[in-house]
């Protein structure tokens, strides 16, 4: 059962952003470890005999980890100040 949010969904909220982005890296785990699963079982049967399953492998690792950094260690979810007229 998806998560329930109580309020209006508003990018604005900190909250709702926050929870957002744990949500769209959980959906970039599971892209990777599905297509990655695949690609190295094919690969080990034979099936396809690229080499450039390795390359894949390692770019998409380095992409999930600079997502996750960002996500967890970089990413402001403090409450967004209003633009007040100078």
């Amino acid at each position: 059962m998806p998560p329930r949010w109580p309020r209006k969904p508003d990018r604005q909220d900190p909250d709702y952003r926050k929870l957002d982005d744990r949500m769209t890296f959980a959906v970039h785990v599971a892209a990777f470890a599905a297509v990655n699963s695949g690609l190295w079982f094919l690969r080990q049967i034979e099936v396809i005999s690229w080499s450039g399953v390795p390359w894949i492998t390692g770019i998409w690792v380095g992409m999930l980890l600079g997502h996750g950094i960002y996500i967890f260690a970089i990413a402001d979810y403090s409450s967004p100040t209003p633009n007040q007229p100078s």
